[in-house]
């Protein structure tokens, strides 16, 4: 999608963009005979606490680990994609059954931040047992790790069950640091979202660290692979705009970053975005905002579907 039907936030910018997409998606899932749009009240009657715990089990955890909160809202990421939003990273190996998808290249030794899950799921079944499900841990624990990493907050939306396979074929093509635009279009596009989602959903790259030899550097001189770069050099512990300040200024870690801008199809599509975002905060939080909910809405499970996992890591049926 070009540059030029890119969202434009108004005055009411968050609560509309949430109120359309829950009418929408309420709409569409009744016209199909669909189970029910998922909800940012779900477990107000069942777990109302929910919110609190997840947010003091990352509050806890940041401080010995600030990448947290970045590594966090990255599983979130590379679980929807996957399979749409219902844990499926989360589970380890139990073969011939299951074989994980922490492994492949896109997650191994790259993604982070799954015993601060296990500790978020063992402090929710204390407060509710078999309430909150992996999926929606996920979801409650990107929300506020940007929240309390200085981005804006919402009302995440509820509901997702857990899956009871994973998918490591489709793990394989997660988006990749080394992608070319046209390729990460591509990958959007398998999942609905269009070049503002794009452009929005990258931005997360404004915290955390990244190993040196995925960088468009490939390590400097004297440094050893597997050395930790700051993605954004300039705020990097803040969710913020500066991660598009260093695009404008050729200054992106990542090579599928710097793209948005230099790729020659970019003019036409991602690069007046960046521009936007760049120049405007505000606008790109509640474009990211709608981005999120919009990407938490891939394919989940919900009611009958899947199961309410006991420990994230295992299916129910293998009595963990």
């Amino acid at each position: 999608m070009a540059a030029s039907s890119s969202r434009v936030p108004s005055p009411g910018w968050l609560l509309a963009a949430h109120c359309a997409l829950l009418l929408a998606l309420a709409g569409a899932g009744a016209a199909r005979g669909h189970p029910p749009a998922l909800s940012s009240t779900f477990y107000d009657a069942s777990c109302p606490g929910a919110h609190d715990v997840v947010r003091r089990v990352i509050q806890d955890a940041r401080v010995s680990d600030p990448r947290i909160p970045a590594s966090l809202i990255r599983l979130h990421f590379h679980d929807c994609f996957v399979n749409g939003c219902d844990g499926s990273l989360l589970l380890d190996d139990d073969l011939p059954a299951i074989r994980t998808e922490k492994t492949v290249p896109a997650n191994n030794n790259s993604a982070r931040g799954f015993p601060v899950v296990d500790g978020i799921k063992r402090a929710l079944e204390a407060a509710c047992p078999g309430i909150v499900s992996c999926a929606d841990i996920l979801a409650l624990a990107a929300e506020i790790s940007v929240e309390i990493s200085g981005g804006p907050s919402w009302r995440v939306l509820l509901g997702r069950r857990d899956g009871t396979k994973t998918n490591v074929e489709s793990a394989n093509n997660l988006p990749s640091p080394f992608d070319s635009l046209d390729k990460l279009q591509q990958k959007f596009r398998n999942v609905n979202l269009d070049d503002t989602d794009l452009v929005a959903l990258q931005g997360a790259h404004t915290f955390g660290k990244v190993r040196c030899q995925v960088t468009r550097e490939n390590c400097t001189a004297g440094q050893p692979e597997g050395t930790l770069e700051n993605l954004d050099q300039v705020t990097p512990n803040v969710f913020d705009n500066k991660y598009y300040g260093n695009l404008l200024h050729g200054q992106a870690q990542l090579p599928s970053d710097q793209v948005m801008l230099s790729d020659a199809a970019a003019p036409a599509t991602t690069a007046p975005i960046v521009h936007r975002f760049a120049s405007n905060q505000k606008d790109f939080f509640g474009n990211f905002v709608a981005s999120m909910i919009k990407m938490g809405n891939i394919s989940p499970l919900t009611e009958r579907d899947g199961e309410i996992r006991k420990n994230c890591r295992r299916v129910n049926s293998k009595g963990y």
